[in-house]
């Protein structure tokens, strides 16, 4: 199960070159249900997505480079590229009520650089192990507006509309 939030951004965090990251670029075969083919790095898979917008199903298969390829091909609409950040972010604050986690407990966020044509946009994504601490979750200053439920936000609308 995937449980994510995603979100636009007021500024980009400091730094933001010094941080790990990945070269994305994903192709969609159908959008309900999501079926998609992303190569990540040097890594490729196949990843069927169910219905939902913060949680949902996700099911992620190893694809070789020739298959990928192959399926690319088959794709509506643009492929999306992106580079993609990995943030820690340590300590992250949760709504009043929600169990305090560990002192040692982080979240990854997920800062996705889009290039043309969705350049300049450029979300964050964060992802959780629960339903409960998704929408406990208190987004750093740094985020701006919460666009989950946003379909123009998905990237999988986002391949079919651009």
């Amino acid at each position: 199960m995937e449980i994510e939030r995603k979100f636009t951004l007021k500024s980009l965090p400091e730094n933001l070159e010094n941080y790990p990251f990945h070269h994305i670029e994903q192709a969609y075969l159908n959008v309900n249900p999501v079926v998609r083919v992303r190569k990540e790095d040097n890594s490729y898979y196949l990843t069927y997505k169910g219905n939902g917008m913060m949680a949902r199903e996700e099911s992620n298969l190893s694809l070789n480079k020739e298959a990928y390829y192959h399926l690319r091909e088959k794709a509506d609409g643009n492929i999306i590229s992106k580079k993609r950040y990995l943030i820690p972010l340590h300590h992250p604050g949760f709504k009043e009520g929600f169990p305090a986690p560990p002192d040692d407990y982080s979240l990854i966020i997920e800062l996705d650089v889009f290039d043309p044509p969705f350049a300049p946009l450029i979300m964050a994504e964060v992802e959780f192990g629960s339903k409960e601490a998704a929408e406990a979750f208190l987004p750093p200053d740094w985020f701006d507006e919460e666009v989950t439920y946003n379909k123009e936000y998905h990237n999988s609308y986002m391949a079919l509309h651009m």
